[in-house]
């Protein structure tokens, strides 16, 4: 469901993100306030969104170290104001999408319980 002034995200998108993020062990997709998001238990583990400056934005975790990395690399990156582990990423059509699975991947590993997350191939590992 979106909100009147928030876009909805475009569906391809969203199944992008489900064909990682749902090949996760116990990783469910859901209607969020607003766009969809992705929970492990009751961890989120990424959302998508549309703004509404009519942008689209994903949120997902990152380590610590990582987030003031993203958060200085600039565009498409950002820091979110909630969370300190929270990522944020800006989604048009120059998104690098093997890169957004690999900080998917990552997103559910922090997120995941370590039985979980130890079931899972990360990329580069």
């Amino acid at each position: 469901m979106a909100l009147a002034d928030r876009p909805l995200v475009p569906e391809e998108w969203v199944l992008r993100i489900h064909a990682v993020l749902g090949a996760m062990p116990r990783c469910e997709q859901e209607p969020a306030w607003t766009g969809t998001r992705w929970r492990v238990g009751g961890a989120t583990v990424a959302h998508v969104f549309g703004g509404e400056d009519q942008v689209f934005r994903i949120t997902f975790r990152g380590e610590p170290d990582e987030v003031a990395a993203f958060e200085h690399m600039g565009a498409p990156y950002f820091r979110s104001s909630w969370g300190g582990n929270v990522i944020g990423m800006v989604l048009d059509d120059d998104t690098d999408w093997e890169e957004l699975a690999e900080l998917l991947t990552d997103s559910y590993c922090i997120q995941a319980p370590a039985n979980l997350a130890e079931q899972v191939a990360r990329p580069g590992a």
